[in-house]
């Protein structure tokens, strides 16, 4: 694969489709009414997939909810089943038909009340063309019932990823790229039989290429514990509805709530820890929780909460757990409000195992640098920190958007995603060779010399240039008569433009 959109097909038809639905509803609820069907979709195909081998079986269990629970898969109520949505796609009933369908779905399925779209009857909402997106759905190829896991998934991840794109900043809240999620995966390597911990889940992607990349190798992907908390409602609601169509079973906590206030998982400790929280948050709330417990390196100032983050996630952390989060390039040297000697007392704690540099343009939503933290409790290589500079890594997906590529590329290298994964092995098992410009390893003693500032590019230097064999005197005399020529040609143009502000009268 040379890219993370490389197996977009399907997907993208249904969201082009879909498309046709704007201008005919509000933006702000585009979004619920896209993936509400999505959902809806696949909760229902795989009802009916469970109902006929129950029926096939002949005990009489088809209609027994245990039957389906027992099984990872939501009772359907009969009035909620796609076969009644479809049929009533081209009556003026079609939003009454799906929004009823939507309240049945959560009264049979306790862990989706109050998480549905319950927007369809909405007047604003054209009924013709809501058909028609019916129609779409309906004639999915739903044969395999993993198959249409996977399929119905990566159709949800593409939707929101695109939805992302669209609403810019606000695409933010609910979405991280997937080749940052896929780079902290793939460094942090999660097993099976462990607790991974979200505690800014946005809609679940941390979760999902995290039991992806177990079931990869070779691991029980029913044998993760996941745990999550989100302050938004809506993206909170996503969150479920995510896990649910990729059969994932989550504690997201009873409701949405703000983490550092409302701690919905106080006992936790997380043998993998995956985040994007908001950066540089300001008015987070320290006031009021400068007692707490989890500011074991000092109160995090109140005018940014990225030390709040960093602390909360150690605070979280297992006895040999691992830490992997995006945070703005400012923490990474900010001496402001303590910020600096917070930082400086986790690095003497030897608890930051590697820092890579970003490029830009990665985020849908922000265009300033941001470096990837990985933070490990009894890390391999005890007293080093890794740094790698990735900024020149990645291809342009388009003009705003930058994108890195993953596996073996055409012409043979490695993809970015699994060189940076690469040399994070290589270091945790001491066979790393720095390259200049690039990685390098550093010593808390080499950190301490750098006023505990860890900026990549302060350890990995300047990549070597390659000698072009032109002598020095040569290439010198070379530069400066160009240069000479430039500076003849600015000369002519500037005369040039001073005689066509005479003829009009301006004189400079």
């Amino acid at each position: 694969m040379t890219n993370n959109n490389a197996n977009i097909g399907f997907e993208k038809q249904i969201w082009e489709a879909a498309c046709v639905l704007w201008g005919h509803i509000p933006a702000a609820e585009y979004r619920k009414v896209i993936i509400g069907l999505i959902f809806l979709r696949y909760v229902s195909n795989a009802f009916d997939k469970r109902y006929n081998k129950l029926v096939n079986d002949g005990d009489g269990f088809e209609n027994d909810r245990d039957a389906y629970i027992a099984d990872n898969v939501f009772f359907v109520p009969e009035e909620a089943r796609w076969n009644k949505i479809s049929s009533a796609a081209h009556t003026p009933e079609i939003g009454a038909v799906i929004d009823n369908a939507m309240r049945s779905i959560e009264r049979e399925n306790k862990s989706l009340r109050n998480v549905l779209p319950k927007n369809y009857a909405n007047p604003d909402l054209d009924k013709r063309v809501l058909g028609e997106v019916v129609d779409l759905f309906t004639n999915m190829d739903m044969d395999s019932t993993e198959n249409s896991k996977d399929l119905l998934g990566r159709t949800y991840e593409y939707c929101i990823q695109q939805f992302a794109a669209y609403e810019g900043v606000k695409g933010g809240e609910f979405y991280t790229p997937s080749s940052i999620v896929k780079t902290i995966v793939e460094v942090l390597k999660p097993f099976d039989n462990c607790r991974v911990y979200d505690p800014c889940c946005g809609s679940g992607g941390m979760f999902v290429q995290s039991v992806k990349f177990i079931k990869e190798h070779s691991g029980n992907r029913n044998r993760i514990s996941v745990y999550g908390q989100e302050s938004n409602a809506d993206t909170w609601k996503m969150a479920k509805m995510n896990m649910a169509i990729r059969g994932i079973d989550a504690d997201f906590g009873p409701y949405h709530a703000d983490t550092f206030f409302n701690d919905l998982h106080p006992t936790l400790k997380a043998d993998f820890i995956m985040a994007n929280p908001p950066f540089n948050l300001s008015n987070w709330g320290q006031d009021k929780l400068k007692e707490d417990v989890r500011w074991k390196y000092g109160i995090p100032p109140a005018g940014n909460a990225n030390y709040a983050w960093i602390q909360h996630m150690i605070h979280h952390l297992a006895p040999n757990g691992k830490i992997g989060l995006v945070l703005a390039n400012g923490a990474l040297s900010s001496q402001s409000s303590g910020e600096g000697e917070i930082r400086k007392r986790i690095i003497q704690d030897d608890l930051i195992e590697g820092i890579v540099a970003l490029p830009t343009q990665l985020f849908y939503s922000v265009t300033i640098p941001v470096t990837l933290w990985f933070i490990s409790r009894n890390k391999k290589q005890k007293g080093k920190t890794l740094f790698i500079d990735a900024r020149k890594l990645g291809y342009m997906v388009d003009r705003k958007h930058r994108d890195f590529t993953e596996g073996v590329q055409p012409d043979n290298s490695i993809g970015d995603i699994d060189k940076i994964a690469n040399a994070f092995t290589a270091f945790q098992e001491g066979t790393l060779e720095e390259i200049k410009g690039f990685c390098a390893i550093a010593t808390i003693e080499d950190i301490a010399k750098q006023d505990y500032i860890l900026t990549p590019g302060r350890y990995v230097g300047i990549e070597e240039q390659e000698d072009d064999g032109e002598p020095f005197e040569e290439k010198m005399t070379r530069l400066t008569s160009e240069l000479s020529e430039m500076f003849a040609k600015s000369h002519e143009l500037e005369d040039e433009i001073r005689k066509k502000l005479r003829a009009i009268g301006y004189e400079i």
